[in-house]
């Protein structure tokens, strides 16, 4: 996986060679986990999709196109979970905030309980005993990337089997998985534990592990958590009210500007450039942000390739920032004689907690953050306000308003 190319160019060929395995071969295939370099079911477009050098739009015209709407359905509802986490986690930003409060504390008793540091340093490394989990481990740390079932089976296990804290193994994925993303990583954890959708925790199955691997692993029943409980004890005040979208700032033209590009969309030659008066651009790279403890080299190569990407696709010459210390940035528009920073949008995670600090910064200097925003995201994100229900039952209508249908 770390291996491909982090461009648009690599991205869409990607997505070309899986088009004919959108729609039924897909749905009966998506759910098997073949092993490293194996991962032919699924289409390994989620490094590129996490960083918009492949746009959801454009897999989901790509597939309806190649399979009309009923054999493509599978694939369609997959890629619109997508776009439902990143809404739900802007509707309810104190999970992000919580998360990280509370992976602080489990990191801090890290520090001092031997036997905890012990067991999550042997499951990290893949050496618990259990073969599945052990392969998905080295997986991980050697490719940073995982199927999505053994994602499920892996965290499942983590938590009931072992006994770990949820928040300790979803910080072992996101500094490990390429296509790490704060909203799916933290959501997909907190719906094993049964946070996510109340009561419902995800119970690994040995039968279903041996089903799926196609027999590569046959673990015992006797070897995985038989009871398993959801976390809700944890918040027992249950999830925060639902928040309104943050709107953000829209870009003002003639005033002097500045682009800053960052992983969280690489097409920003989407916008509309031409109507700003932009001075000069940058790249920010901020996967560090990721963790307190460290971010794989796999991780911060993908992210430096897709940001060189991008700027040359923009215009060609861009300076390389590093989301460090806000005045860096401050100082870098100052020079350039801009009055306003344009980005695409920068949604609920590390980078945007990072922004807000930056901004008083900023505001002294007389310059001001403005985002653009796609309208996929606008589409979905007033709608990801519970389960996934409330989302897939809108699919038809939604794609019609975007002129996909």
């Amino acid at each position: 996986m770390q291996d491909q190319p982090a461009t648009r160019q690599s991205g869409e060929a990607l997505m070309q060679a899986f088009a004919p395995r959108m729609g039924r071969r897909y749905a009966n295939g998506r759910n098997h986990d073949h092993g490293p370099g194996a991962h032919s079911a699924v289409s390994c477009l989620s490094p590129y999709l996490r960083r918009r050098l492949v746009l959801e739009r454009d897999v989901v015209a790509t597939a309806l196109a190649g399979h009309g709407p009923e054999a493509a359905d599978k694939f369609v509802q997959e890629v619109f979970w997508r776009g439902y986490f990143k809404g739900w986690l802007e509707r309810r930003p104190g999970i992000w905030t919580s998360y990280r409060a509370g992976l602080t504390a489990d990191l801090e008793l890290l520090d001092t309980d031997r036997r905890l540091r012990r067991d999550v340093a042997r499951a990290e490394a893949g050496e618990t005993g259990l073969a599945c989990f052990d392969a998905w481990a080295r997986e991980l740390a050697e490719t940073g990337y995982l199927h999505n079932h053994a994602r499920m089976w892996y965290a499942s296990i983590w938590i009931f089997t072992f006994g770990l804290p949820w928040r300790l193994g979803a910080d072992v994925f996101y500094r490990a998985l390429i296509d790490g993303d704060p909203a799916s990583n933290t959501l997909g954890w907190r719906w094993v534990a049964g946070l996510h959708t109340r009561g419902k925790a995800y119970k690994a199955q040995a039968w279903n592990i041996a089903k799926y691997t196609d027999g590569r692993f046959t673990p015992r029943d006797q070897d995985l958590a038989e009871d398993v409980r959801g976390l809700e004890e944890e918040e027992p005040e249950g999830l925060p009210a639902v928040a309104p979208l943050r709107t953000p700032r829209a870009p003002g033209q003639g005033i002097p500007s500045v682009l800053l590009i960052t992983e969280e969309d690489c097409r920003v030659e989407d916008f509309d450039l031409a109507s700003h008066d932009i001075r000069a651009a940058a790249t920010l790279s901020a996967s560090h942000l990721r963790a307190p403890s460290g971010v794989a080299a796999h991780v911060m190569d993908f992210e430096a390739a897709a940001l060189s990407d991008a700027a040359r696709r923009a215009g060609g010459e861009a300076t390389s920032l590093r989301a460090d210390v806000p005045d860096d940035l401050a100082a870098w528009a100052t020079r350039a004689g801009a009055r306003q920073i344009v980005t695409a949008y920068v949604p609920t995670g590390p980078l945007r907690d990072w922004l807000d600090e930056a901004e008083p910064t900023l505001a002294k200097r007389g310059i001001t953050l403005c985002e653009w925003q796609r309208d996929w995201d606008k589409a979905i994100w007033p709608h990801a306000t519970a389960g996934f229900f409330k989302v897939r039952k809108q699919i038809p209508r939604l794609l019609q308003e975007m002129g996909l249908s």
